[in-house]
């Protein structure tokens, strides 16, 4: 009877470690690249930026970042930036031609994820109408409602709003492609459907890209609140979950306008792993 037990056991324990073996095996290369989306030509107003009028001497010029997640076969892009020549803050070269020096196509991408419905964000959405557009609840019931509100911008998102492709509106968290390594977060308070994504990186560690839950290093690091948010306790509770990410994860957070967080990742086309 010992010796049977023994042997099941032996057995029990075999079967852990190919289940591992094969688990590590089959488990999906996950990479995060950032591409060049525009670039501000003129400083930042601190006064919209801050509704305790903080950082009055603040210069800063913003940066608009879009990023491309492989996960396995698969890839997300985060954020589209302004489309080409749509303004002098524009990008000189789409995602679709950057994407070509990573020999993929629009048809490669399964999802769009867009932070939130600001222009700076959502210009080149457009151009990947097969992909499945993840887009906060909130935002997407301003984006459809008969009478869209001031800086709501729908004609971007005609594709998807007419019934041509598929769109998920998250209504909190969501787990991309089901592993944990991918995840939308709920960071509502800039409007009303806000998100940030986390991204876990096998050599890097984890990234956070907050969207615009803040612009720049100092209200991040201060609480700030810009004027045109559209809440402020929830931008304040979305920062604060932020933060407690970060520290409890170890993250890196990227804030995807402040050109000071541009070298957290590496410059394109080289991938962070």
């Amino acid at each position: 009877m010992q010796r049977i037990l023994c042997l099941l056991a032996i057995g029990v324990c075999a079967n852990v470690v190919v289940s591992l073996t094969a688990s590590a095996q089959t488990a999906p290369e996950v990479t995060l690249t950032r591409f060049e989306c525009g670039t501000g030509t003129a400083p930042m107003d601190p006064a919209r930026f801050s509704d305790t009028f903080s950082f009055p001497e603040l210069k800063l010029t913003l940066t608009f970042s879009c990023y491309l997640v492989k996960h396995g076969a698969e890839y997300m892009v985060w954020d589209t930036g302004f489309a080409v020549g749509e303004n002098p803050n524009a990008p000189k070269v789409s995602i679709v031609d950057q994407m070509k020096k990573l020999n993929l196509t629009p048809d490669q991408i399964t999802y769009v994820g867009i932070s939130h419905y600001h222009g700076d964000h959502i210009g080149q959405a457009g151009l990947f109408p097969k992909s499945t557009l993840l887009i906060g609840k909130g935002d997407w019931d301003a984006l459809t409602a008969k009478q869209p509100a001031p800086g709501v911008n729908p004609a971007r998102f005609a594709n998807w709003i007419g019934g041509g492709g598929k769109v998920e509106p998250v209504a909190l968290d969501k787990d991309v492609f089901g592993d944990g390594t991918v995840m939308i977060l709920g960071t509502p308070g800039h409007t009303p459907g806000h998100q940030s994504l986390l991204v876990r990186l096998k050599q890097k560690g984890p990234v956070i890209l907050t969207g615009d839950a803040s612009h720049f290093r100092e209200n991040y690091d201060g609480n700030g609140v810009p004027t045109f948010n559209t809440d402020r306790a929830q931008t304040l509770a979305s920062i604060d979950r932020v933060k407690k990410v970060a520290a409890n994860l170890k993250a890196t957070v990227i804030i995807q306008h402040d050109p000071r967080d541009v070298d957290k990742l590496p410059a394109f086309p080289v991938a962070a792993q």
